[in-house]
């Protein structure tokens, strides 16, 4: 047979490393297929057995190289001309194509093509006196002898030679398969020799994958074992290489006819693994993430079910507390959503009038291609209509029953903008979201329900629990976070992903819960009462609130936003007594962020109807009492704190008398913290401040930054602030002296400060990248 055999494979499908703990586990689960005899396939073993290690060439495509033909003499002329004292060498450069070699320059000797087909034999010349550095390739009538330079490009155009002529005579043979038990003997041969050959080059591998994923694809009536043993047959090619299209394609339809085959666990897992360890894109080869998709609902449907799935998962991040392969994320996150949308396709696609990924994939391109617009049937409440007596919503107790509301879209074209109408009674008064925001509501609609296939209803429980899963890793959290688009779906486990995000202390995580540009909402919006994605009565909403004002966002800007678009949801849930949402009511009266008085006294009396609230509201009026005493004019101008001072003894200080005439404060050498600037920020005469050597961090200049738009000296040497919180330093357009010396201030820092503070004219940066 072509490629002959390897005396290393056997009988039995060998697995990766990375992989054989979650096997073992996954056989268990499913431990009644692999009892019964003949359940799985003829297995073999596979030990690499490519060249060892001898000489290793990459593959030939061209080159230039000196040719000779000697036809096979017949008469003694014949031979006289055809003797090595008459031969005659010509330069050719040729080209390896997939069925010929050809000469770039066909005259002479290579004036027509050398079909690969008509080669009898090729060999290296080793004869004596043989012509140096010649390989011989014999078809019938004659010789060609190519004469490289030297032994390392002869060896490497005898291989490629080689490789041509035998993948092309695979190719042949099984485009025209006759017995398929034949079929399978010739695949293992392809195998092996692909596996055994010294040339290092993609299409190695990838050329008999191309080939026989041609072959399935021109014979799709196989039987279910003759599949099995065919993808076991080359599953040896799959450990290092991705899977060609067409063949990801017979893969899934595999993975969606015979989930429970020992292929899927035994071939399929480390083929998968490798993809999510190495896939830098799936947008340029889609159907790698199908088949991903379409491998992780098979496990799914296994005797262990989701608990296969978790121990997958938890094979790609790895035993330590840290993912090695920095792909993982990224890869199955987008293997998540992409099957969470596909759920929802035929919905989105019925509101938008759009192509589906199915349609453009067959070619659908044409606005006459597509079907009319259908109607698409909707479970969702009516807003409930609030009594006169009270501003306050209604909480989702109070709702109505749900009411089915049938909404027709259509498309039209103005100015070659599609836009979607609706054409119902609205259910709220809001115009209707597109694309994306298909599967968002009216902020007046307090849920969203979508009637779902039971397949399509399956899918989206496995990949939510998969997110579940991945927010679990504290390694992984932040990704995840930035990577997960708010797009609220009815499942209680994106709940949970979202509670993680809330729960984490680390700043790059609970940030994410933000929108990240305007005009689009992100978590923080979607679960406040009254969001789409709200059904808890605002306790998500809270927890979130509660840890964004623990970190760095306990700032006016964002007490500012709360007031513009939440406070409504604010107020009722300190109305149920959330401790969280009292303090932020608190704040906003503290910071005087509310200018309207009807409002204040509305908040007020909203404090007073709770006992943590009118305790927490007393509170405040004592510390405006003591904040009037402090700014009251007298006290000292400058002052200097002893070196050791903490930050409660800077607010035992100023507590002692009134301060409203202090211009110079010098805190360096002390042990204050970014706690402190809730002091600094009272003094409304402050002009000179000096942190030199203390613990003062971003924090701290944040509150800075938006209290004391008056000063205009700031020492900040040898403190911990970076790029983080000096950037926040902008907004003081009175600064005209600035110290950073010795801090982790960048050159584009720099250079952004300089632009945006025309005052500064003393700036110190020694020792510091801007330096």
């Amino acid at each position: 047979r072509p490629g002959g055999s390897s005396s290393c494979h056997g009988s039995a499908f060998y697995p990766c490393e990375e992989s054989k703990p979650l096997l073992g586990e996954m056989s268990e689960g499913n431990n009644n297929n692999s009892s019964k005899p003949g359940a799985g396939p003829a297995r073999r073993p596979l030990h690499h057995c490519s060249a060892g290690s001898g000489m290793r060439y990459k593959l030939l495509h061209e080159g230039d190289i000196q040719v000779c033909v000697v036809k096979h003499p017949r008469t003694f002329l014949s031979k006289i001309l055809t003797s090595k004292f008459l031969r005659r060498w010509e330069p050719h450069h040729l080209t390896l194509t997939d069925g010929s070699l050809t000469s770039a320059t066909p005259t002479g000797y290579m004036e027509t093509s050398l079909s690969y087909s008509s080669i009898e034999d090729l060999q290296l010349l080793a004869w004596d006196n043989a012509p140096k550095y010649c390989v011989q390739l014999s078809f019938p009538g004659g010789t060609v002898l190519l004469q490289a330079a030297n032994s390392y490009l002869r060896d490497q155009w005898f291989h490629s030679l080689q490789w041509k002529k035998k993948i092309y005579k695979y190719r042949k043979v099984l485009n025209n398969p006759s017995r398929w038990d034949v079929v399978l003997k010739e695949i293992r041969a392809l195998v092996d020799m692909a596996l055994s050959s010294p040339l290092q080059d993609e299409s190695i591998h990838q050329a008999p994958l191309h080939i026989i994923s041609t072959l399935l694809a021109e014979n799709s009536n196989l039987s279910s074992q003759d599949h099995e043993n065919i993808i076991v047959a080359i599953a040896p090619l799959l450990e290092n290489n991705h899977p060609p299209p067409d063949l990801c394609e017979f893969f899934c339809k595999h993975c969606r006819e015979r989930p429970r085959s020992m292929v899927v666990i035994e071939v399929f897992t480390p083929v998968v693994q490798r993809i999510l360890k190495h896939n830098m894109d799936f947008g340029k080869c889609p159907r790698l993430r199908l088949f991903t998709q379409e491998y992780i609902l098979a496990l799914n449907e296994l005797n262990a079910g989701m608990e296969v799935v978790k121990k997958f998962v938890h094979s790609m991040h790895g035993p330590t507390g840290q993912c090695p392969h920095p792909r993982v994320l990224p890869n199955l996150v987008a293997v998540c959503l992409a099957a969470i949308y596909s759920c929802y396709e035929e919905f989105i696609n019925s509101r938008d009038n759009s192509p589906s990924l199915k349609e453009i994939r067959n070619g659908c391109q044409q606005q006459n291609d597509r079907k009319p617009p259908m109607p698409l049937r909707l479970l969702r409440p009516e807003p409930p209509t609030p009594p006169p007596a009270t501003i306050l919503p209604l909480s989702a107790n109070n709702s109505p029953p749900p009411a089915t509301v049938e909404i027709l879209v259509e498309l039209e074209r103005n100015n070659n903008t599609a836009n979607a109408k609706r054409k119902a009674a609205p259910a709220g008064g809001d115009s209707e979201p597109n694309l994306i925001d298909c599967l968002l509501v009216s902020p007046a609609v307090n849920t969203l329900s979508i009637q779902l296939p039971a397949q399509a209803d399956r899918v989206l429980g496995c990949f939510a629990l998969i997110l579940k899963m991945l927010s679990d890793y504290d390694d992984w959290r932040p990704a995840l976070a930035s990577l997960l688009q708010p797009i609220p779906f009815p499942k209680e486990e994106l709940k949970y992903v979202i509670q993680r995000f809330a729960e984490d202390p680390r700043q790059e995580v609970h940030s994410c819960l933000l929108s990240v540009r305007s005009g689009k909402d992100g978590w923080f919006q979607l679960y406040s009462p009254g969001g789409v994605a709200c059904d808890d009565d605002g306790e998500l909403f809270a927890s979130m609130v509660h840890i964004l004002m623990g970190s760095c966002y306990k700032t006016k800007k964002f007490l500012l936003s709360l007031a513009e678009n939440k406070l409504g949801p604010c107020m009722l849930l300190a109305l149920r007594g959330n401790q969280t949402m009292v303090e932020i009511l608190c704040l906003m009266l503290e910071y005087n962020i509310i200018e309207n008085k009807d409002t204040q006294l509305q908040i007020i009396s909203t404090l007073e109807s709770t006992q943590v609230g009118l305790r927490m509201y007393e509170q405040l009026c004592d510390r405006q009492r003591e904040l009037k005493e402090l700014q009251r004019k007298g006290g000292p101008t400058r002052l200097t704190l002893p070196s050791k001072s903490t930050d409660a003894d800077l607010a035992r200080l100023l507590s002692s008398g009134s301060f409203g005439n202090l211009e110079n404060l010098s805190l360096a050498f002390t042990n204050v913290t970014s706690a402190c600037a809730e002091q600094l920020i009272k003094l409304p005469s402050l002009k000179q401040l000096n942190l030199w050597s203390t613990q003062f961090g971003d924090a701290g200049l944040r509150l800075l930054s938006e209290h004391l738009a008056c000063l205009q000296v700031l020492n900040l040497c040898e403190t911990p602030v970076t790029d983080a919180g000096l950037l926040a330093l902008s907004s003081m357009k009175s600064l005209c002296s600035l110290n950073m010396n010795s801090t982790k201030l960048t050159a584009d820092t720099y250079e952004d400060l300089k632009a945006k503070l025309p005052n500064l004219k003393d700036v110190d940066v020694r020792y510091t990248e801007a330096w």
